[in-house]
C-alpha cells in the first residue's frame, strides 16, 4: 500500500466458545507519516565478526509444526549452511541447507542460506547455532508448537505493513513486551518497503532483515506477500516478480501441495492457516484458485476448529484510501470459503479486521 503505517494486533485461539483478545494497546494513529530510520540506526548494526552470520529468521518448516526452516545471510563469503541444534538435555545434531544469491540492477546480495530442521518434537524448545565450523558463530533458540488438536490454545501475533521507520520499532518493542506473549507471528504482507527507494534500493531489504532478527530469529513468522513485495521494475531491467522475497524468504508450501511460495498452508495447535496471494492471479482455472479449491476440503475441523485465512489486500475496511481495493478477490474466493465453512462444520462466519492503523483482512472462521 502507498502509506507507510504499520498495526499489530495478538489473536488468541482457546477452547472457549467466543474470540476475544482483549485490548492490547490505546494506540492512535498519528496524522503525519513516520520517517524511515536511518542507516546508521543501532538497530540495523550487523553483528560483530568475520562473516557473522545476520538477518537470522525462521518460519515453520513443515505441515505439522514439526519442521523449522532456518535462514541467514553472509556477507565476506559463503561460509557453511550447517545448523547445530539441541534440546537442553538432548544431544547435538546437524542438518545441512544450501545457498542462493541474487543480483538486483547494480544491487549484489550476501550468501542466503536456507537450512529446514526435520522431525522436532512438538512444545520442545531447541537451541541453535549458525555459523558452525565458520569465523563467527551466533547461538538462538526456538519453541516449536504444541501437537496439532482441536482443545490446544495458542497466541498468534498479527503484524502488517511493518517497514523500517521509527514507528516500525515501536511497534515491534509492543509486540516483544505484550503480555498476552504471542508464539507466532502471522505478517501480512508489505515487509521492508525498499521498494519506495530509487531503483528499489535493496540495502533496504538487508537493514530490514537486521532489525527484525530480534524477534524472527526466535520465534516463527509466517510470511503472507504484499505490494510491496512484487519488486516489479521493467525500467530497469528487473520483470521478475518477487525476486528480493522469493530468494531470501522460504515457506513449506511443498508440503501443501502448492506449486508457489506465495500461497500455502500450515497447521498450528488447533488452526489451519492459509495464506493466499493478492498479487498472484486468482481467477477461475488459475493455480492459486485450484490449489484453494483442493485445499479447503482437506480443513478437518475435529482437528483444527480454527480457520485462518491470510491475505493482503482487504475484503473488508472502511479506510477511505483502500475501498474496493480487494473486492475482486472477495468475489471469487467468499463464497469458497462460506461453501467450504458450512460444508464442514456449520457456525457462523466470524470476521476479525485490523482497525488500527488501517486495514488488513484476517478471517477466523
Amino acid at each position: 500500500m502507498i502509506s507507510r503505517c504499520c498495526y499489530l494486533l495478538l489473536v488468541v485461539i482457546t477452547v472457549a466458545d467466543f474470540c476475544d483478545g482483549g485490548v492490547t494497546s490505546r494506540f492512535v494513529r498519528k496524522l503525519q507519516e513516520s520517517r524511515d530510520m536511518p542507516l546508521d540506526s543501532d538497530v540495523f548494526r550487523a553483528p560483530p565478526g568475520y562473516n557473522a552470520p545476520q538477518q537470522v529468521h525462521i518460519t515453520q518448516g513443515d505441515h505439522e509444526g514439526k519442521g523449522m526452516i532456518v535462514s541467514w545471510v553472509t556477507v565476506d563469503e559463503p561460509g557453511s549452511s550447517t545448523v547445530t541444534y539441541w534440546t537442553r538435555n538432548g544431544q547435538k545434531r546437524s542438518a545441512h541447507g544450501r545457498i542462493t544469491s541474487y543480483k538486483y540492477y547494480t544491487y549484489q546480495s550476501g550468501y542466503i542460506h536456507h537450512c529446514t530442521l526435520k522431525n522436532l518434537q512438538h512444545d520442545m524448545k531447541y537451541f541453535y547455532e549458525v555459523g558452525t565450523g565458520g569465523n563467527t558463530t551466533r547461538r538462538f533458540w526456538f519453541k516449536t508448537p504444541p501437537e496439532v488438536g482441536p482443545d490446544v490454545p495458542f497466541t498468534f501475533g498479527l503484524i502488517g505493513d511493518l517497514g523500517q521507520t521509527y514507528d516500525s520499532n515501536d511497534t515491534l518493542t509492543h509486540y516483544e513486551k505484550n503480555s498476552m506473549g504471542g508464539q507466532t507471528l502471522l505478517v501480512v504482507g508489505d515487509l521492508s518497503y525498499a521498494d519506495r527507494y530509487p531503483n528499489h534500493d535493496n540495502v533496504r531489504w538487508d537493514t530490514w532483515g537486521r532489525f527484525v532478527e530480534r524477534s524472527n530469529a526466535y520465534q516463527p513468522w509466517i510470511w503472507v506477500t504484499g505490494n510491496h513485495e512484487i519488486d516489479f521494475a521493467p525500467e530497469i531491467g528487473e520483470t521478475k516478480p518477487f525476486k528480493p522475497f522469493t530468494h531470501r524468504y522460504h515457506v513449506p508450501h511443498r508440503a501443501s501441495n502448492s506449486t508457489s511460495p506465495h500461497w500455502y498452508s500450515v497447521k498450528i495447535a488447533s488452526a489451519y492457516i492459509i495464506v493466499l496471494s493478492s498479487y498472484s492471479a486468482y481467477g477461475e482455472y488459475t493455480p492459486q484458485t485450484l490449489w484453494l479449491q483442493d485445499e479447503l476440503p482437506k480443513v478437518n475441523r475435529s482437528q483444527t476448529p480454527w480457520l485462518i485465512v491470510l491475505m493482503h489486500s482487504p475484503w473488508y475496511n472502511s479506510y477511505a484510501d483502500h475501498v474496493m481495493e480487494g473486492e475482486s478477490m472477495r468475489v471469487m474466493y467468499e463464497w469458497l470459503l462460506v461453501r467450504s465453512e458450512y460444508r464442514i462444520l456449520p457456525t457462523e462466519l466470524c470476521t476479525v479486521v485490523a482497525d488500527l492503523s488501517w486495514m488488513r483482512t484476517l478471517l477466523c472462521i
